[in-house]
């Protein structure tokens, strides 16, 4: 299993700097979801299966759901054709690919070596996490689903497009109407 944590903590490692280094945010998304991966894939080595299965549900799918809304917020039409096409040129999903590919090996090992150990342990119904959840850490909660709830309401205003019948808000008739006698 050490094996595996190191694998999976270089794959980490190197898809965070390319989150960080990356300029095009779709790009960006891609080695974030595998860096989420691969901290699951350490958990997993080190024995917290439930804290490496909730890091795969909570942080790679919201994260994946919220790029989703994101993208039909911003209502992307006809003209970032050629862009999309221009992203699924193997240059461009090459690598968190083969990060992937690394974290499948690494997940194909941590298997077998469970398989060889004799793992019993005690079932965890979803009262218990609701519980923990809404117990102890229910402040952690709020501010999880608050910030998600900021991210999709600024990610709507500036995805809107202002059509000619809407009202405008102050600022923009001021700027508007200063255009005009310019």
């Amino acid at each position: 299993m050490e094996i595996v944590f190191y694998l999976a903590g270089l794959v980490a490692v190197a898809a965070t700097l390319r989150v960080i280094t990356h300029t095009n945010p779709v790009h960006a998304l891609l080695y974030l979801i595998v860096t989420l991966l691969a901290i699951s894939a350490v958990f997993f080595s080190l024995g917290a299966y439930f804290a490496g299965a909730l890091e795969i549900i909570v942080y790679a799918g919201a994260i994946m759901v919220l790029f989703v809304f994101v993208v039909m917020m911003l209502n992307l039409g006809n003209a970032v054709q050629q862009q999309e096409r221009a992203w699924m040129k193997p240059s461009v999903w090459i690598g968190p690919g083969l990060m992937s590919l690394v974290l499948l090996v690494v997940l194909i090992i941590a298997i077998r070596s469970l398989s060889d150990q004799d793992i019993s342990g005690e079932m965890v119904d979803a009262k218990v996490v609701g519980i923990s959840l809404f117990g102890p850490y229910v402040l952690a909660v709020e501010l999880a689903s608050m910030l998600l709830l900021a991210g999709l309401v600024v990610a709507f205003h500036i995805g809107r497009e202002h059509k000619s019948g809407e009202v405008l808000g102050n600022s923009e008739m001021t700027r508007r109407k200063s255009e005009e006698q310019a």
